[in-house]
């Protein structure tokens, strides 16, 4: 149903343009902000043990990582990286102290490449002699970095739109104090230009937050600057710095996946009847993942192709512009059609999803759902008053056990589906699921089977004996994985196929490891308690001399092997021997009698005759093998 083979009716919809609408509303753009004074280039740890690690290679190493990430998961978004307090400055705006890196062609902001993660990998090596590192606000001096880098990251992210796009502006730092050898009004001045800096900066939409980093026995203290920079207050700073911690291990550690932060997939007009209509939004719930699609590219820049469609006369050879009539035969008549009319033609509704009525619950079955559902929410940015009509009819639902069946698709695609309302849960004063409408998709007729069923009656099947059922059960409380849930286990073919687009991309010659998460425990399983619980469930299912059985037919199974292999060599070796003669030549002379009774043999055992008998018998065979 997905597709028109024929390509008749096939509809100029403008289908594309809405996904990259809402792809253009899930994007984001992020500029990091990394301090390079000299503190940064501290060890990150004391203990002697430990391999010794700056604060500066930790961040180069979380944004290299972050990097790799978003070309997977978020190949549309934007990034930007740019060091404060160093000696040379690269920017647009010329502020000193700032230096924003990129290479080649590439935009400051744009989206990652490969050539950016492979020299971003090795900056540390030519960090110090290329950008250089400083204290860049120091008593005596009015110049303030990290009011600069502000400065620099709002400019970087001036393009687009706020509302349609997620700015944010992350700092990297373990200074807790930047102004701190800084004294009286300067040190006042300082601090209030560069918070009103950021306050200025929010309130045209972008969002700025810190990744603090804490130097060897000594925690970093929100409450000293950057709690009033990024607004924080009361328990909310107490709370940010392990919050903050885990974030900055998740950006270390991610996982190759695709994202999509927001998750909307489209906003759809909902007609509840001719007369009302509200809008809602949809959005994708936990989807299986597959490698991206094919992207051809140009065999000689390497760049991507782009597809053209021209139509031209079958006639002429003309070039045709004007808007191509489609037509279709019909006893033996030429039906035309424009694009306009066969757009008619196929629009079933006006609007992307149209109620029908209402059914109880019970009608819904479980081989009804095809395909993972999708989730519902109302609307109020084009349409007022969506989420006061939607909640009505999401409480009536709940209390009537009814879901309702609608209309939902578009002219190439069109079908039936059920809304389910869902109640909010809370749980622990947190909002577990949120109130909505499930949108399950429901099969046509032909997609459902019928399959046969198998009477079984007791005397054809074995059944389970009290004692085996209670062994097993033993045995699944043993194995029992808990709070087991799927999302906690990588495809690993699929994260091997990452590894290998990320090899050939920054031209690595090993492969990443990639650490397979659905192999069996093997140590979980080799515990005492889960080897009893086995041996016991073996035993009660095949038997105390199940083990010794298995050894025994394991054996006489290798015997058979040997001497398989035994006559195998022996076939080999006569037929090598046989080979040596011509046997047709010596039949037709008669010298077959002048052959000795090895050299018969060697003939019979080659093609898998029997060797039994006096010279005359082995003659006599070979002549009746040969035909003669």
């Amino acid at each position: 149903m997905d597709l028109d083979p024929e390509g008749l009716f096939r509809d100029d919809s403008d289908e594309d343009d809405d996904n990259a609408q809402e792809r253009e509303k899930n994007k984001e753009m992020v500029v990091y902000l990394v301090d390079a004074s000299p503190k940064m280039f501290t060890p990150a740890t004391t203990k002697a043990d430990e391999e010794q690690e700056t604060h500066f290679h930790t961040i180069v190493n979380c944004i290299l990582q972050s990097l790799k990430t978003q070309i997977i998961g978020k190949s549309h978004d934007e990034v930007a990286i740019c060091f404060f307090n160093t000696k040379e400055k690269k920017n647009l705006q010329d502020l000193a102290g700032v230096y924003v890196y990129n290479v080649g062609d590439r935009e400051p902001l744009d989206r990652p490449t490969a050539r950016l993660i492979k020299d971003f990998s090795s900056i540390e090596d030519s960090f110090m002699s290329n950008i250089g590192s400083r204290y860049g606000i120091t008593a005596g001096s009015r110049e303030n970095t990290l009011y600069n880098a502000l400065w620099v990251a709002q400019a970087l992210l001036r393009k687009g739109s706020a509302k349609t796009i997620e700015k944010r502006i992350v700092i990297f730092t373990n200074e807790d104090d930047p102004f701190g050898a800084i004294k009286g009004a300067a040190k006042t001045d300082m601090i209030r230009t560069t918070i009103q800096r950021a306050k200025d900066a929010q309130d045209l939409g972008l969002s700025i937050e810190l990744l603090p980093l804490s130097r060897p026995d000594e925690e970093f203290k929100m409450s000293l600057f950057y709690a009033d920079l990024i607004g924080l207050e009361g328990d909310d700073i107490v709370e940010y710095l392990p919050v903050a911690g885990e974030r900055l291990g998740e950006m270390t550690n991610q996982l190759r996946k695709r994202l999509m932060k927001k998750r909307r997939v489209k906003t759809l007009s909902f007609a509840i009847t001719n007369d009302v209509c509200i809008e809602v939004n949809t959005y994708a719930l936990i989807r299986p993942t597959t490698p991206g699609t094919i992207t051809w590219l140009d065999s000689i820049s390497n760049l991507p192709l782009k597809t053209e469609r021209s139509f031209i006369c079958n006639d002429t050879g003309a070039l045709l512009q004007d808007p191509q009539k489609r037509f279709q035969m019909y006893n033996d008549t030429t039906v035309k059609f424009s694009v306009r009319e066969l757009s008619e033609v196929k629009r079933v509704s006006s609007h992307h999803l149209r109620l029908l009525g209402f059914k109880p619950l019970d009608c819904l079955k479980d081989y009804h759902n095809l395909r993972p559902s999708t989730f519902i929410y109302p609307s109020d940015e084009n349409i007022f008053g969506s989420t006061r009509v939607f909640v009505a009819l999401h409480s009536s639902m709940l209390r009537l056990g009814r879901f309702a069946l609608a209309f939902y698709g578009n002219p190439t695609r069109a079908q039936l589906v059920a809304l389910v309302a869902q109640e909010e849960v809370i749980s622990s004063g947190r909002q577990d699921e949120p109130p909505g409408m499930h949108m399950i998709y429901l099969p046509y007729s032909d997609d459902i089977r019928c399959p046969e069923e198998v009477h079984v009656t007791s005397d054809d099947a074995p059944r389970a004996t009290d004692e085996q059922i209670k062994k097993a059960s033993n045995l699944l409380k043993r194995i029992d994985l808990m709070d087991f849930s799927i999302c906690n286990f990588a495809n690993p073919a699929l994260q091997r196929h990452y590894g290998i687009l990320e090899a050939l991309a920054l031209g690595e010659d090993e492969m990443p490891d990639i650490k397979d998460e659905t192999l069996p425990d093997e140590a979980g399983m080799a515990r005492p308690a889960v080897v009893k619980a086995i041996e016991e469930f073996k035993a009660s299912v095949y038997g105390e001399n199940y083990d010794q059985e298995e050894a025994e037919a394991a054996a006489a199974k290798a015997s058979r092997g040997e001497a398989s292999k035994k006559r195998k060599a022996i076939t080999d070796a006569a037929s090598q021997k046989s080979a040596a003669y011509d046997w047709a030549e010596l039949a037709d002379n008669g010298k077959l009698k002048d052959m000795t009774v090895v050299e018969l043999k060697s003939y019979l055992t080659a093609h898998g005759l029997p060797v039994s008998g006096k010279k005359e018998a082995l003659i006599s065979r070979i002549l009746t093998h040969l035909g003669k």
